[in-house]
């Protein structure tokens, strides 16, 4: 999958938004239909927005039952963040060492696990008013 993909995937703010939160809730996840409910966007347009996410690599959806649990894909999501330090620092320490002092106490690293807990919150757009037709 290319970086582009997934940097165009999250260049909109419910996907964005989306994404974030997915991040908050691993190793859980979240069903698609309370993902729609948590971020007040109709279900057939956050259908839209994860089915994007997922051909950029960035979520993955399991079926379990009648739901469709979503999950960020922080593997992906680490290769993007790694393609962006190594290719703008073009091989410069100098430039990368900040960015990376700002990004450590962000997450602080777990004995067993890669994720971020649940208790970790993550800014997210205020929920959008569900439009009448």
């Amino acid at each position: 999958m290319e970086v582009v993909d997934a940097l165009s995937a999250l260049a909109q703010r419910t996907r964005l938004d989306a994404f974030q939160l997915l991040v908050s809730r691993e190793p859980d996840g979240v069903a698609a239909g309370e993902l729609a409910r948590l971020m007040a966007v109709p279900q057939n347009t956050m259908s839209t927005h994860l089915a994007i996410l997922t051909r950029a690599g960035l979520v993955r959806g399991e079926r379990q039952s009648r739901s469709i649990i979503y999950r960020a894909d922080l593997e992906r999501f680490r290769e993007v963040t790694l393609f962006l330090l190594k290719d703008c620092c073009g091989g410069r320490p100098e430039v990368c060492v900040p960015l990376i002092a700002d990004l450590a106490p962000c997450c602080p690293p777990k004995e067993s696990a890669r994720w971020m807990s649940s208790s970790t919150t993550i800014p997210l757009a205020k929920p959008r008013a569900t439009r009448s037709r």
